[in-house]
């Protein structure tokens, strides 16, 4: 017997046939949770130095981690969405423990590195080759405690996500 597809029925699973956002509350969540980080930047940037450095909203490093807030919320949404039951929600921890755990090890010790590369560099005689050399990126990696407030950014946003 051959079926038909309404309109009606194809919609029926993705909310509102008017509605332009798609209704995958981690997806949004996540997003939004990068998003808000990485606007804070300019902001504890500002109280750090006390300028306004736009570029922050595009860089990786500094308070709050956007990639912890970004894997939180995609984790808490599934948990409040689905459930903390099901495979969804197990693979969501465990990339978030990856990139928390990636954040605070090697991305931070290689913005260290970097930092005093360009330190030795800074120091080389004018004639050296490298002393013109381009300096490292040495905001790579977060303190804990930056990690940490992302994921705080991140269950925050998933959850009032989810309430509204």
């Amino acid at each position: 017997m051959d079926e038909v597809i309404t309109a009606a029925d194809a919609n029926s699973g993705n909310g509102s046939p008017s509605s332009l956002l798609p209704s995958n509350l981690p997806l949004i969540s996540a997003f939004l949770a990068c998003a808000f980080a990485q606007f804070l930047k300019l902001f504890t940037t500002w109280y750090k130095e006390k300028k306004w450095d736009s570029k922050r909203m595009l860089d990786s490093g500094g308070m709050p981690s956007s990639h912890s807030s970004t894997v939180t919320a995609l984790a808490v949404a599934i948990a409040l969405h689905d459930g903390p039951g099901g495979p969804a929600f197990a693979l969501a921890v465990v990339l978030a423990c990856v990139v928390m755990y990636d954040a605070t090890g090697v991305r931070l010790h290689a913005g260290r590195q970097a930092e005093l590369l360009n330190q030795i560099v800074c120091e080389l005689p004018p004639e050296h080759p490298l002393s013109n050399a381009r300096p490292l990126r040495d905001s790579l990696g977060h303190t804990p405690l930056q990690v940490v407030a992302g994921a705080v950014l991140g269950s925050i946003v998933a959850y009032l996500m989810k309430e509204s």
